[in-house]
């Protein structure tokens, strides 16, 4: 009567029922680190616990075996054999266990591995290569008794191999009954065929279970972490009784050929009468890294986001850098080197403005807008015009000009202070006057009223700035734009002639070119509008203009209480020829004015706005009948009405007055309104 089977206890154990006839047993390995195994040839035990069968060495053989032989025969109770003799028999059992074959090269492999079961574990009369350490032929000999199953990766024509990844049982020879290829019945998919390749360097699980009543033998092939499929890959009917020995050795063989392949066993479990117990994949040891690393789905996920990402900054910043330049793009060439500091930088006066932000802006007129800004790296308050700029015109020596009005220096001028050149427009840089231009303190009800002690002191200080440009500096400077709008005020209230836009220079004794027209409707010399030349003398006719503008506050132009075009001029002569002067005088200042001073100003309002311009003064006896070191001569008797002595001197000229349809009108070019805040 065969021996009970003592129950599964340990991990790694071997169990023997003390009996002379019969031997149980039962064992797991999950990982061979310290299993005491029998070892031959290349076979080693790594340190992480797994059973490497082979490794680089060529034509070699590996054999690993349980350390003790288990009874694989079912024997007659010596006890009871002459009551009930019985026949030996082969035991059933079952055994489980985890492999892989790792190769070194993709698509390349060597021999195979296989399950043995055998009477002895020595093999040195086997052969390695197709012969897997299993036998010395093809087919062995009585005395052989091999049992093997083996897991073959190369075809071999001559030992009827089907394939180069097949599956087959060896019953004492090399030609395997009913081999299969590598596969398994997937029982989550219904049975369906999934394909298996043993050299994947993947770990896979095999089942090899006997019946012995039945004699069957029954092979099973899956991928690790995949239930036991319920249809084996392999059913093999075969008497193991008729050549197994009472006693056999349990393991595994393996041989290496000519290329390097290397076979595991990662863990292992076996079982008589009853199933092998299951692996413990947690437990089993990591197989080490042949080949190239695969890569992380993390990695797969990740390196083309990662490059579409480096694209994108790459166009990014080229798109950056050329958006920057352009957009701080100048128009510069070689021959403005010799203008030095007075070239300003773009970028500078693009951050100074807060990039012409609408909040910075000051005024806008014909000639473009005007900003505030404050130059980077100082406290320097500045007001920055944007022109427009034909670069058909005489570019370098419009330059030149600009450059040398920046050279003046004079208490009563707004300070040029340089210029930049960027593609369609001109950058004129000057200091930034506080408290704006004069016309809004003349003409916008909202504001303040200047006193008459504070009008005298502008007018004066605009005087004399003329007579610096007329006179006084290296060459002769003919501002060509003077008006209210153009005066402005420091933090002191004291009026500066600015906005040269217009100004042209030449030497002293030489004669002005011509040029087209250019200045205000209403301030403009009768004579500049038939000969087009800018003098000196064109400049007083403005400043007279200027002059009574101050001490009437009306525009040159303007319109009654019945909307009746009226020319501010002919006003004042109308009141100088009625007796009744002061009655022009601006009536905002409720009679607090000096009579000597408003009555001096007047005058020379008129004599320097005389139609003729051999009449007017020059400015330096202007400038002397302000310091009353001079009296005002009386006004001609002919000077009856300006309108009418323009008219006769220039037939036509009545007729530009007339048609302005706005209190101020440019001809050729407009004028900007003001440096100033709040405009």
């Amino acid at each position: 009567m065969p021996a009970k089977i003592v129950p599964f206890v340990v991990p790694i154990l071997l169990i023997h029922v003390a009996s002379s006839s019969a031997d149980v047993g039962q064992f797991v390995y999950q990982g061979f680190a310290s299993a005491n195994l029998t070892l031959d040839g290349l076979a080693a035990v790594t340190p992480s616990g797994l059973l490497a069968l082979t490794n680089a060495t060529f034509q070699e053989k590996a054999h690993a075996f349980h350390p003790a032989p288990v009874h694989f025969l079912n024997a007659s109770s010596s006890s009871t054999a002459a009551a009930n003799a019985t026949a030996a028999g082969a035991r059933s059992f079952s055994t489980c266990f985890v492999f892989a074959i790792v190769s070194a090269y993709d698509g390349l492999s060597d021999h195979g591995l296989a399950f043995v079961v055998a009477p002895t574990t020595n093999f040195s009369a086997a052969k390695a290569g197709q012969y897997l350490g299993l036998l010395g032929a093809i087919n062995g000999t009585a005395s052989d008794r091999v049992l093997a199953v083996e897991l073959d990766t190369i075809m071999n024509p001559e030992i009827r191999d089907i394939n180069s990844n097949h599956v087959g049982v060896d019953v004492n020879s090399l030609i395997s009954e009913q081999p299969q290829p590598a596969g398994y019945y997937d029982d989550a998919a219904g049975g369906a065929w999934r394909d298996l390749q043993l050299n994947s360097r993947k770990p896979m699980q095999v089942w090899i279970d006997y019946d012995g009543q039945a004699g069957q033998l029954n092979v099973t092939l899956a991928p690790v972490q995949v239930q036991k499929p319920k249809k084996p890959l392999i059913s093999v009917p075969v008497d193991l009784s008729t050549f197994m020995a009472d006693t056999m050795y349990v393991g595994f063989s393996s041989a290496t050929g000519v290329v390097i392949t290397r076979h595991y066993v990662l863990g292992w479990s076996f079982s008589f009468d009853g199933p092998a117990p299951p692996l413990d994949f947690s437990k089993l040891p990591v197989l080490p890294r042949v080949g190239p690393k695969p890569r992380s789905k993390v990695l797969d996920v990740m390196l083309p986001l990662a490059t579409a990402l480096l694209v994108a900054a790459v166009l990014a910043a080229v798109f950056l850098i050329v958006w920057r330049r352009r957009r701080y793009a100048e128009v510069r060439e070689d021959w403005e080197d010799e203008f030095g500091p007075h070239r300003f930088s773009y970028k500078d006066l693009f951050h100074a403005t807060n990039g012409f932000k609408d909040k910075n802006l000051l005024g806008v007129g014909g000639f473009g807008r005007v900003y505030k800004g404050v130059l980077p790296g100082s406290s320097l308050d500045i007001a920055v015009k944007r022109v427009s700029h034909d670069s058909r015109q005489g570019v370098r020596e419009f330059v030149a000009e600009v450059v040398s009005i920046g050279r003046l220096r004079h208490r009563n001028l707004v300070q040029l202070l340089g210029y930049c050149r960027r593609q369609g427009e001109l950058l004129l840089v000057y200091d930034y006057m506080p408290n704006g231009s004069l016309d809004k303190y003349l003409h916008d009800q909202h504001m303040p009223t200047l006193s008459w002690h504070e009008r005298y002191k502008i007018i004066k200080g605009v005087a004399a700035s003329l007579l610096y440009l007329h006179e006084d500096w290296e060459q002769v400077v003919i501002h060509r734009d003077i008006k209210a709008s153009n005066v402005l005020l420091d933090h002191e209230m004291s009026g500066r002639l600015g906005d040269f836009g217009l100004a042209r220079l030449y030497d002293h004794g030489a004669d002005p070119q011509t040029t087209h027209v250019v200045g205000t409707m209403g301030y403009l010399a009768p004579e500049l509008v038939r000969t087009g030349k800018a003098t000196p003398l064109t400049d007083v006719f403005s400043f007279g203009v200027f002059l009574l503008e101050v001490a009437c506050g009306r525009r040159p132009i303007d319109r009654d209480d019945r909307n009746n075009r009226v020319v501010l001029v002919d006003r004042v002569i109308e009141h100088h020829r009625n007796g009744s002067i002061l009655d022009a005088v601006d009536p905002r200042l409720v009679g607090k004015y000096e009579v000597e001073e408003v009555t001096l100003v007047l005058k020379l309002g008129l004599m320097c706005a005389h139609p003729l311009p051999n009449v007017r003064p020059g400015m330096r006896r202007v400038v002397q009948y302000l310091d009353a070191n001079q009296p005002v001569p009386e006004l001609s008797p002919s000077y009856t009405s300006y309108s009418m002595m323009s008219l006769m001197q220039n037939e036509g000229f009545d007729s530009y007055v007339m048609s302005s349809n706005q209190s101020e009108t440019s001809i050729g070019v407009s004028s900007m309104s003001v440096l100033s805040e709040g405009r």
